[in-house]
């Protein structure tokens, strides 16, 4: 009887987990299933990207807003980033920008995208040029945590566990009810097998 209870406990409570971590995991598993297979087709499917490019001059008070620094790493001035923000459409917030004598380059890439932005320190001239790449290349790059930043980071290490919670409580469900499904274990191996056998007699 304690055995009983004992299996019927750990079936419930396994069973919560398996089905919590799981509806936590399910758009997320769809998501990355679907740019799986993007991903490993990247080359047969075609994009044809999109380039803006916008120029503008800076007012003589926002061109001697950027001071006297030459050269280094650093945010723009609070007034040039809030104007360049307004007149581009863009949130430039902190980004650190190079700065030389003669320019101040900014990089700004993004999940399926690439922009940059550059001002001529002597003229104010100002440059921005901006490249959408579609839809497929901004999941595929949310699925490699490319230029996503630190929240999308955050939310790749969180639904990595909720994976791992899924996987796990699902072994854990496969051995009780192995004895009375005998394909269990060969299916569990044969879901080992395959990738093994491809890595070593496929992949040079």
């Amino acid at each position: 009887m304690q055995q009983q209870a004992n299996r019927g406990f750990w079936l419930r409570t396994l069973h919560q987990w398996h089905w919590i971590s799981s509806a936590v995991c399910l758009i997320g598993m769809l998501l990355f299933s679907l740019t799986g297979i993007t991903l490993n087709h990247a080359s047969k499917i075609e994009a044809t990207p999109q380039v803006h490019n916008h120029k503008l001059e800076l007012s003589a008070p926002l061109l001697e807003a950027l001071g006297a620094r030459e050269e280094g790493n650093a945010p723009l001035p609070g007034k040039v980033a809030d104007w360049l923000s307004r007149e581009l459409d863009v949130s430039l917030g902190k980004r650190e920008a190079e700065w030389s004598a003669e320019e101040i380059y900014l990089s700004m890439p993004g999940p399926g995208s690439d922009a940059w932005l550059s001002i001529d320190r002597e003229t104010g001239a100002v440059e921005f040029e901006k490249t959408r790449r579609g839809w497929i290349s901004y999941f595929n790059d949310l699925h490699k945590g490319r230029n996503a930043g630190p929240g999308w980071g955050w939310f790749l290490d969180l639904f990595a566990v909720a994976c791992l919670v899924f996987c796990i409580t699902g072994l854990f469900l496969l051995h009780l009810h192995a004895r009375q499904r005998r394909m269990t274990w060969p299916l569990v191996g044969l879901g080992l097998l395959i990738p093994l056998l491809i890595a070593l007699l496929l992949i040079h």
